[in-house]
């Protein structure tokens, strides 16, 4: 398999562009340019090579490969015709059935690239699991999942179909590791067994709340022990849930994960006890909080007492437009489980700077000698998979897809996934900066560290310090190394 170029048609806009270099400096830079292109033609093959076992047949293993070069194409739409017009060898009808019904194992693909993602990316002592919702709207009622429900890209209740993913980072990068579609409960009725069976949903198949999705992907994850992690991640509606806390607790991870401001902890743990009888009808058996004790308060009144003292500037991380400087107060506190006083947990209360500063709390499970810059940082570390959805979507064609059914949902996502994952190696091998919100930290000050007096209070004031990242940056193959001349890249075999 080769690398060539084929010429576009001219762009939309027929207005030549303004030459700035001379001749013999755009041969040039066209000449680096094939190379550059030729040397990732490479490197997709062999990346490709890694995963073709997998697939049973020549033709899956040819149509994976087409499919991944598909998606690292810079089209406007990236579902399977427009994808299979641009690849040269591609055929609509041969793609569609590979995503949509070929039996090829899509979770089988999945534990590999988790395995290659821990060779890549893993990192024992700072890798981290980031947990988080993927929804893609939709119109009609046949996709598999669909419903009227919020829609995280929407911003309100919409119809579409909704999703769990897993992020994993560490200071090496970030991508995509795992997957789970959500079956809203009315899918499991006997209203909706026809359409269960026209999609393909697994008999076996059981319904399951998206923080009950995100535990049995981190129990997964640990069980096949590929990836190497210490911290788990989410936001307010997968820390809501004491259950799923508690189950990665259990998987041996620190959790840190923003909570509702109503959650209710005890400052102190309280006295518990069965109490005592009066001799009158049925003794106690349960277990209760002493009457004495003080009530639990809700984290949100909690900040709101603490002094002055207690909250310190930390800087979280570099922006796009500064330091990204808030206020935190760590607190250790007893969550509350059932009524009764559950873990010791970190209570983690972060604060805008300015008038208007909005409260962010989390709970984390981190031990108590845990210095509060570390918690502090880990606060504002799910950029990651925002930004690992937002790429996925914007350069690989995560929800560039036309399929209705189980399996071609599944396949689609877990090759968007590797498609991500070759980005992110080809970022690293062109020598880029490790990955950030923004650059590399100042060297005056490591992010999570106290933050100056004088830090400019401006930098975290805005909107971006609620979750401090800048405006997203393209991935750079293939849409930004584009040859002058409205060349495209293409496999021919």
């Amino acid at each position: 398999m080769i690398a060539a170029y084929a010429p576009l048609v001219a762009p939309p806009s027929a207005q030549p562009p303004t030459p700035n270099l001379a001749p013999r400096d755009v041969a040039r830079l066209a000449d680096d340019l094939v190379a550059y292109h030729a040397r990732f033609a490479d490197d997709l093959v062999a990346y490709h090579a890694r995963f073709a076992p997998l697939f049973q047949r020549r033709e899956q293993r040819r149509a994976a490969l087409l499919y991944l070069q598909g998606q690292l194409l810079d089209l406007e739409r990236k579902t399977i015709e427009p994808l299979a017009h641009a690849v040269v060898g591609g055929d609509v009808q041969a793609l569609q059935q590979f995503i949509g019904q070929s039996p090829w194992d899509a979770d089988a693909v999945l534990h590999a690239h988790q395995a290659y993602v821990g060779e890549t990316l893993g990192d024992a002592e700072e890798g981290a699991f980031i947990i988080d919702g993927c929804d893609f709207p939709k119109q009609g009622t046949e996709s598999v999942g669909v419903a009227r429900q919020w829609c995280g890209p929407l911003g309100k209740r919409a119809n579409c179909q909704s999703g769990v993913v897993v992020c994993y980072a560490s200071p090496r990068g970030y991508t995509l590791v795992d997957r789970r579609l959500y079956l809203p409960e009315p899918w499991f009725t006997p209203a909706y067994a026809p359409r269960r069976e026209r999609c393909g949903v697994p008999s076996d198949a059981t319904f399951r709340t998206h923080p009950e999705l995100a535990g049995d992907m981190i129990a997964g994850l640990r069980a096949r022990g590929q990836l190497p992690a210490r911290w788990a991640h989410g936001d307010e509606g997968f820390g809501r849930d004491p259950a799923l806390l508690d189950r990665l607790a259990a998987e041996g991870l620190w959790y840190l994960a923003e909570v509702p401001h109503t959650t209710r902890v005890w400052r102190e743990r309280p006295a518990v006890g069965v109490p005592a009888g009066t001799g009158q009808g049925r003794p106690h058996t349960r277990v209760r909080v002493d009457a004495a004790a003080p009530a639990p308060v809700e984290v949100g009144a909690l900040a709101a007492t603490l002094p002055p003292t207690a909250w310190r500037r930390h800087l979280l991380n570099e922006g796009a437009k500064g330091p990204q400087v808030a206020e935190v107060a760590c607190v250790r506190a007893v969550a509350v489980r059932d009524r009764l006083p559950g873990p010791d947990v970190w209570v983690v209360l972060r604060r805008r700077l300015g008038p208007d500063a909005e409260l962010k709390a989390f709970l984390s499970n981190a031990p108590a000698d845990l210095p509060a810059e570390t918690l502090a940082q880990r606060s504002a570390a799910r950029w990651p998979v925002e930004r690992g959805i937002e790429e996925g979507k914007g350069e690989v064609g995560l929800d560039h897809y036309e399929v209705r059914g189980w399996v071609g949902w599944h396949h689609h996502v877990t090759l968007s996934f590797l498609a991500h994952h070759f980005l992110v190696q080809a970022r690293l091998c062109l020598g880029e900066k490790k990955p950030g919100p923004d650059r590399a930290p100042s060297a005056r000050l490591a992010p999570g560290r106290a933050a100056p007096a004088h830090a400019d209070p401006a930098a975290g004031a805005g909107p971006a310090a609620r979750h401090p990242a800048p405006e997203p940056q393209r991935l750079p193959f293939p849409s930004q190394t584009r040859p002058p001349s409205s060349l495209r890249f293409i496999l021919i075999t």
